[in-house]
């Protein structure tokens, strides 16, 4: 597992990044692969569940996470389990022993947090998020519903797909530009190549948090695939990793 440089100041708080390795999964989702998902057995995705559970000293029923689509919507968690995921791409929460869980496989996992109101949040930042800015509905969220000030909040990027190798279509380059997001876009050799934690690091300020709350582990996932899983590297069929978080008593 990694940490976050950030993060591990804070005693009141546990999280943790995952990689490929340390479960019990079979090719192609060898070895810790975390989701339902995608194809793996899933005897074998729980027994990686329980694994990182006793990991990191939480109960695994009380584990929040998500059923990735891809949008901007954030659920504010009070009863959900680790039996019933809500639909989303974002969770926050102000409650203790409940770890909050985002798996990815390409796209940006990020944490948050915020100290002083004790607030943690979790993203699940791929294209379709960064080009929609999910970052903003959350934090906005996190001000409704817990009085969070954006100053106060620290964010951490995972590993996730890099400008060295996320090429993307024309297409996508014309709908960056029209998005303003056009600092993004870079060209090798008549290719274009996306940014996405370029985006993402510029609505966290944007939003008003801090550069010195900041934290872009920037390791790229595809490049790494023998750490991380990679739908891009993998040929579409692979695991995923997770970020998780949690708060505790």
């Amino acid at each position: 597992m990694e940490y976050s440089t950030l993060l591990t100041h804070f005693s009141n708080i546990t999280h943790a990044f995952t990689t490929r390795h340390g479960g019990y999964s079979l090719a192609p989702y060898s070895s810790n692969n975390l989701g339902f998902h995608v194809g793996d057995n899933k005897d074998t995705v729980f027994a990686n569940h329980k694994h990182l559970a006793e990991a990191l000293s939480y109960s695994l029923q009380t584990l929040v996470y998500m059923k990735q689509i891809h949008s901007t919507k954030v659920i504010v968690v009070h009863d959900e389990t680790f039996d019933t995921p809500p639909i989303c791409d974002a969770l926050i929460t102000n409650k203790t022993n409940t770890p909050l869980m985002i798996m990815s496989a390409d796209c940006t996992p990020i944490l948050l947090y915020d100290d002083v109101t004790k607030v943690i949040g979790v993203i699940h930042a791929g294209r379709a998020g960064a080009f929609n800015n999910i970052i903003e509905s959350t934090i906005s969220q996190m001000k409704k519903s817990f009085q969070v000030q954006s100053e106060n909040i620290y964010a951490v990027l995972g590993a996730s797909i890099q400008l060295c190798c996320y090429e993307v279509s024309e297409e996508i380059m014309f709908e960056a530009e029209k998005k303003g997001l056009g600092y993004s876009i870079h060209t090798r050799e008549n290719k274009y190549y996306l940014d996405i934690n370029a985006i993402l690091h510029k609505q966290l300020q944007m939003c008003g948090v801090a550069e010195y709350h900041i934290e872009d582990i920037r390791a790229c996932s595809a490049c790494l695939n023998e750490t991380y899983f990679s739908y891009r590297a993998d040929k579409q069929t692979t695991g995923r990793m997770a970020g998780v978080i949690m708060l505790n008593p």
